[in-house]
């Protein structure tokens, strides 16, 4: 991989990378009860990063079918697929695209985007850790890459929900979103 030192990161060279969907997870988290979390993911996917000449200049974007959404129980991936959720029959992708790079410290770089679920676009602030840049076994250039938010569902219209005889909600509000992966350059 061609590979270059910037602020005393090895960085790759610039240009655009696709997601490598085989080494890459997306996430959540959502509060179940007010007691315990639900985790779930996303199995169908695709994206890209585009590392400028100033990587404080890049850009990413991401597509997420909302069908594919999976927490290991079918009648909860359901319920999440419903109106009452996503509605992935009338609302099949959420996608996300960056609009700039505030800021970093290190290897940590904070990302701000258009964040779409629904028929809804919210700006979001991303946490995004790079983990470096290497090649595989098999010769092929790769980089890793960490990144974690925070929203309220309801911003997007997500407001189903159920009161619990104790007290709370049975869904909590926030939704935490983990993903860790790799890219590899574009052909």
């Amino acid at each position: 991989m061609s590979t270059r030192t910037w602020e005393s990161l090895t960085i790759p060279a610039a240009g655009t990378y696709n997601l490598d969907v085989a080494h890459t997870r997306i996430g959540f988290v959502v509060k179940h009860m007010m007691v315990s979390k639900v985790r779930g993911h996303f199995g169908t996917f695709s994206g890209s990063v585009t590392i400028a000449e100033n990587p404080l200049e890049s850009a990413a974007e991401l597509t997420i079918k909302t069908d594919s959404i999976d927490t290991g129980m079918p009648d909860r991936d359901g319920h999440l697929r419903s109106d009452d959720f996503l509605s992935a029959d009338k609302f099949p992708e959420i996608t996300f695209k960056s609009t700039r790079v505030v800021g970093h410290s290190g290897d940590e770089f904070t990302v701000v985007g258009d964040l779409t679920i629904r028929d809804v676009t919210k700006e979001v602030e991303l946490t995004v850790e790079y983990g470096g840049a290497g090649t595989n076994p098999w010769g092929a250039a790769v980089w890793g890459f960490s990144i974690t938010t925070e929203f309220d569902r309801e911003d997007f219209g997500l407001t189903w929900n159920q009161a619990l005889e104790t007290g709370g909600v049975l869904v909590g509000k926030k939704v935490k979103i983990e993903i860790e992966g790799e890219a590899n350059p574009a052909a």
